[in-house]
């Protein structure tokens, strides 16, 4: 197994064996625990490591550069120059790539000094406060009759980037997560919190179990509720799932051919538009405090919104919407200089703030004659990318708020919505803060969002899902 050779070994043994014109070598090193509960007891928990080595060799220059992508799952040593022979063979075999260009060089990436360290490992003893604060929940839940499920992951992920050009970066991604599901005793109520966290220090299990608790009390009291249009009160973790898909859509390249909502009538893109009348900023930043993320280009593929060759570039702050208006659509090198966007490579956190932030989400609900709590969303999938216009279903608690009080559960929903209309009928935005987005949580935790409340969110269909 390639444990036996330093990540930095594997990535000099593979440039050396290279006859490329370019070769670029990414390693990353996972190391993973666990913690999982069913019914107020701890169940399973465990750790686990993996490697994965991707080696791109190009060949050619300028516009008639080809690429060959080869990548492998743990490969001893021997299987390093198996793979990059595999990748220059792909490379001869493949036409020129549409997206070639120079690879980056040391002067573009940003400047690391800890090549040489060793991959960052987690260990179960990450989940030691936790479980801990675990315990005291489940005697808790046992007292009232309630049941918690739920799990808790923690990944550190090393990533080395070595090329032929005289990159050596490495960067440690941490992400953590916790999922916690209360349920009544005979099931009939469901209430869902999360939380994001990079180390787990400092993760308030009494704080979700209190707002659990208070969930399922709302739902004590059932009301059932036709589909229609709502005022509709939306929690960070809600908010987030859908601009995080509002994010993985904004690739330039695909908006200046007229494919998706960010596409102009009559060609081009609406950067310089302004999408909504509130002084809210959506943006990434890779050195955001609590979400911080890679600060270099690493990209094993090509698409509209990534290119091999940009691997190292090194990434800024990014404002996607300044003001209300569109700012920035995701760009490559390549696919700014088609188009004459910015380069803004994609970045892995995302944040909604407003200039001026309202009120909280308790003072919200205390100034609301009637309006839907919709705490959770999942099965979000695309209708239509002309209008970015997504559909779902509601899950763990939609609430009715009278008269500055929740009053009870209501049944399910089928919803539609955009999420770039949505900025356009955000009424009150409240203050941000780091949350977990429920749907997207495998694939993308760094998020902060605001509360917001919403005019005319539209519930298409009553939904019998649970």
């Amino acid at each position: 197994m390639s444990s036996m050779l330093e990540p930095q070994e594997i990535v000099e043994r593979a440039l050396a064996a290279s006859t490329a014109d370019g070769c670029q070598v990414i390693v990353s090193e996972d190391s993973d625990a666990n913690l999982r509960w069913a019914g107020n007891t701890l169940t399973t928990n465990g750790v686990s490591r993996s490697r994965g080595v991707t080696v791109i060799a190009t060949v050619g220059s300028g516009t008639e550069t080809a690429v060959g992508v080869v990548s492998r799952s743990n490969p001893d040593a021997d299987a390093i120059p198996e793979l990059v022979r595999a990748a220059e063979e792909a490379a001869r075999r493949n036409d020129p790539a549409e997206d070639a260009g120079p690879l980056v060089t040391p002067g573009q990436a940003p400047t690391v000094a800890d090549w040489d360290a060793p991959p960052a490992e987690t260990a179960i003893g990450v989940f030691s406060d936790l479980a801990a604060g675990l315990g005291a929940a489940f005697e808790r839940a046992r007292t009232a009759d309630r049941l918690l499920f739920g799990f808790a992951s923690h990944n550190l992920s090393t990533t080395y980037l070595g090329t032929s050009t005289g990159l050596r970066l490495r960067h440690v991604q941490p992400t953590g997560k916790v999922e916690i599901n209360g349920k009544s005793a005979d099931y009939a109520r469901s209430a869902w919190a999360g939380v994001a966290t990079p180390d787990f220090v400092g993760v308030d299990v009494d704080a979700l179990d209190s707002e659990l608790t208070e969930r399922l009390g709302w739902a004590a009291n059932r009301i059932a509720l036709d589909a229609g249009t709502y005022e509709t009160i939306l929690p960070p973790s809600a908010v987030a799932d859908l601009m995080i898909y509002a994010y993985w859509t904004a690739a330039g390249r695909d908006a200046a051919e007229g494919r998706t909502v960010y596409s102009a009538p009559g060609g081009g893109t609406r950067v310089g538009e302004r999408l909504s009348d509130a002084k809210l900023t959506l943006r990434s930043d890779p050195a955001a405090p609590g979400l911080e993320c890679c600060p270099f280009v690493v990209a094993s593929s090509s698409s509209s919104m990534s290119s091999v060759f940009d691997n190292g570039l090194a990434t800024g702050a990014t404002d996607w919407v300044r003001g209300g208006e569109l700012t920035n659509l995701i760009h490559t090198r390549h696919t700014a200089a088609k188009t004459g966007g910015n380069v803004t490579p994609p970045l892995d956190n995302l944040i909604l703030e407003a200039e001026t932030p309202g009120p909280t989400l308790a003072e919200m609900i205390a100034n609301t004659e009637r309006a839907l709590l919709l705490t959770c969303l999942w099965y979000i999938r695309e209708v239509d990318a002309q209008t970015l216009l997504l559909t779902g279903l509601t899950r763990d608690g939609v609430y009715l708020v009278e008269n500055g009080a929740v009053v009870g559960a209501v049944n399910n929903f089928r919803f539609n919505v955009s999420p770039v209309d949505l900025l356009a009928r955000m009424t009150e935005i409240g203050p941000t803060a780091p949350c977990l987005p429920r749907e997207w949580s495998d694939y993308f935790t760094r998020a902060a969002m605001p509360p917001v409340r919403v005019d005319k969110f539209l519930m298409s269909s009553v939904s019998q899902a649970s």
